[in-house]
């Protein structure tokens, strides 16, 4: 049975996260019902689907990547245009290929990259709303880069895991903490093998307590090595969270981004 890797792009503001909920305004609903109308199943056959990351509500992804297995024999465009006919206008397949039964998207990416865009500004986003986070307050770029250094390699992040994580480790390795500005706009990257739940949104909301002044640099060590998760900062909005999708080694043969890369600011 061929087995289809897709990469999908997303407007995660109406939806309620990627994973499947009763109700189904999900991006997994979505997709899951598309793959069933372009397959010609009827209603009630569900195309069960596998994810890289299952973004929270309100979160973007510029490429998440899903794969599913299927009795159809399509060509790759096909699949891509196809079941792009039938999802909403903020659900996109960027690009699709059939392959071997041994992959899995989550279980072989090597790493997750996510990036957050904050607006620093007194006025509330307007254009930008879901698109961007906000600080109304200023926010100091040396002190936020120097504290994200603190939290790079191999570490426990019980401080900024969510109390509902399934994790059975809380122990990742942060990879890539960047923080950049253009005028009042401020660009965070994040790369690791893996993230807890809620661990990006809730290094944020240490890292701009830090940016506003209200601790210093320090704290960040402080607050990692507490591994209690009441000790940092509150969880931050998921305004301008995006997923930028995971790596695989190049032997599997998928893209590493997609065109939605060239929209994300910065």
């Amino acid at each position: 049975m061929p087995r289809i890797a897709l990469g999908l792009a997303y407007n995660g503001s109406a939806y309620l996260g990627w994973q499947s909920q009763l109700g189904g305004n999900t991006v997994q609903d979505k997709l899951e019902e598309a793959l069933r109308l372009f397959s010609g199943f009827p209603a009630g056959q569900r195309v069960i689907t596998n994810c890289t990351g299952r973004t929270d509500s309100g979160v973007h992804a510029l490429m998440q990547v899903v794969h599913f297995d299927t009795p159809l024999e399509r060509e790759p465009f096909s699949w891509m245009r196809g079941v792009n006919r039938f999802l909403p206008d903020d659900i996109a397949v960027q690009w699709a290929r059939e392959m071997p039964p041994e992959f899995h998207c989550r279980a072989q990416a090597l790493t997750r990259r996510y990036a957050y865009i904050v607006l620093q500004s007194p006025m509330r986003p307007s254009i930008e709303q879901g698109r961007a986070g906000w600080s109304h307050l200023p926010l100091s770029l040396p002190a936020m880069q120097e504290a994200a250094k603190l939290l790079l390699g191999e570490q426990d992040f019980s401080s900024f895991r969510a109390a509902q994580c399934q994790a059975l480790s809380p122990v990742k390795t942060l990879l890539r903490a960047d923080i950049s500005q253009r005028g009042a706009y401020f660009r965070f990257d994040f790369e690791a093998n893996a993230f807890l739940h809620h661990m990006i949104r809730n290094i944020m909301g240490c890292l701009l307590t830090i940016g506003r002044g209200d601790q210093p640099v320090s704290w960040a060590s402080d607050v990692l090595a507490a591994r209690k998760r009441e000790f940092s900062a509150p969880t931050f909005s998921p305004d301008g969270l995006y997923f930028l999708g995971p790596t695989y080694s190049p032997a599997w043969g998928l893209p590493e981004r997609t065109v939605a890369f060239d929209w994300l600011p910065l």
